[in-house]
């Protein structure tokens, strides 16, 4: 028999000292709310782009309450970051509505590095913290909704 575990925490590995602590803040945040360490599953990917489709397939697998994407784009002298932003969020979004589990996205999308750094702990809070909480309160209400 398998272990049940309930959230999957999708980590891009692209940006990863940003990346890194976006993990670390929502893995303690799970843990600081009663789940524990054997309840959180994490899968690294190359970058943001492969982000929606690990997601796909831990719905797939029914294994998970919510699925957090954790990454950090950050805006270059091209027009890839568009592209990039454009497709995480929408692959993101379609797997939450094509699986009915709840996606959680928590992919900074900014300008420069300082602004990603201002977001992991910095002035802007911590977004790893926050997808999070986002995850556990979407996890929660989809118990109650599927209990009525």
């Amino acid at each position: 028999m398998t272990k049940h575990v309930q959230y999957a925490l999708i980590v891009s590995d692209f940006n990863q000292d940003i990346t890194q602590e976006l993990l670390s803040g929502a893995a303690d945040e799970l843990k600081q709310h009663g789940v524990p360490i054997s309840d959180i599953a994490v899968f690294h990917v190359p970058g943001a782009i492969e982000l929606p489709l690990v997601a796909k397939w831990c719905a797939k697998s029914e294994k998970f309450v919510a699925i957090i994407c954790l990454g950090a784009v950050i805006q270059g002298e091209t027009d890839h970051y568009q592209y990039v932003c454009q497709q995480v969020s929408y692959g993101c979004q379609h797997v939450m509505l094509t699986h009915e589990v709840p996606v959680i996205f928590g992919v900074l999308t900014v300008k420069t590095e300082e602004e990603a750094k201002a977001r992991i702990g910095g002035q802007h809070g911590h977004k790893g913290r926050e997808a999070a909480l986002a995850a556990i309160h979407m996890a929660e209400l989809a118990g109650q909704l599927t209990s009525v």
